[in-house]
């Protein structure tokens, strides 16, 4: 097995174990109680959702503004005029 095939297999181990935590805390919130955290049911529910959420978001706003900085500091390209006069030139 190589390197990248570990490394992949952990991220799906990870990622399938996230999610399944997930789901029970979502749906089953009372699991946890079971561990020793004790909370109201619908405030468990509430942060289950609004973390994610929170998260998408600001990674939706940095990927934007991203592209935004990358459109702004990218010099324009060369016309095309110009580039295919220089093709022309060189033959």
């Amino acid at each position: 097995m190589s390197k990248d095939q570990a490394i992949g297999g952990a991220i799906f181990i990870i990622c399938v174990a996230i999610a399944i935590l997930y789901i029970a805390t979502l749906f089953f919130p009372s699991w946890l109680g079971n561990i020793g955290i004790q909370a109201a049911n619908t405030e468990i529910r509430f942060w289950t959702i609004a973390v994610p959420v929170f998260i998408a978001f600001i990674a939706v706003m940095a990927t934007g503004a991203w592209i935004g900085w990358t459109m702004a500091t990218t010099p324009p390209p060369k016309p095309i005029e110009e580039i295919t006069s220089e093709t022309k030139g060189e033959s």
